[in-house]
């Protein structure tokens, strides 16, 4: 099975992009990293205490991710969509399997970080580049809309998410397993980065 990982900050397109290349090439899935942060009192307390809670790893539950992923990587089948909830803090899962997956795509701000944990498995990894003000409205949108977030809080929230994510995304943080490394810094056509993933 092909693995492509796609990274950026939040607001960068890693969404937008990976659900281009499913639409161009029908046999993949995406797992999405902002699907699987830790829910019940951990995502409800922590945030009060910890700046930046949801941009940090320790939001991310691992151990949930790394169940399904190595699900799909093994048997080329998923069996269930996850979706959080960001304002109930809460993880839906719905039933929808999907058959005969050649390539699993991992985007989010944690699929650096999860793709250095990987041992012995060839990858291809997507950097996203986009301008810090492009990726600022993109974001406040989103949050205002799908999180509930007063304009203001969503402004300081990402700017603090810009700043831990370039703190420990350093440029050579990628281990050698990649064979592939790309880096967009602007709008690229989806036909020519799928005849880089896939030729």
């Amino acid at each position: 099975m092909n693995l492509i990982f796609i990274s950026g900050p939040s607001g960068s397109g890693k969404t937008t992009l990976s659900n281009q290349i499913i639409k161009k090439n029908k046999n993949g899935i995406v797992l999405s990293t902002d699907n699987y942060y830790k829910t019940g009192l951990i995502s409800k307390l922590l945030p009060k205490f910890i700046e930046g809670f949801f941009d940090r790893s320790i939001s991310f539950n691992k151990k949930l991710f790394q169940k399904d992923f190595d699900f799909i990587y093994k048997n080329g089948v998923s069996i269930c969509d996850r979706y959080y909830n960001f304002e109930k803090k809460t993880i839906q899962n719905i039933l929808n399997e999907t058959n005969d997956i050649s390539f699993l795509i991992v985007e989010g701000i944690f699929a650096k970080e999860f793709s250095n944990t990987l041992n012995n498995k060839d990858y291809i990894f997507i950097e996203l580049k986009t301008k810090k003000n492009e990726c600022m409205k993109r974001v406040v949108q989103r949050d205002i809309k799908e999180r509930g977030k007063e304009k203001k809080q969503a402004e300081n929230d990402f700017l603090k998410s810009w700043s831990i994510y370039y703190e420990k995304s350093e440029p050579n943080s990628i281990k050698n397993n990649t064979d592939k490394f790309i880096i967009i810094e602007k709008k690229t056509d989806v036909d020519h980065i799928l005849k880089k993933l896939f030729n």
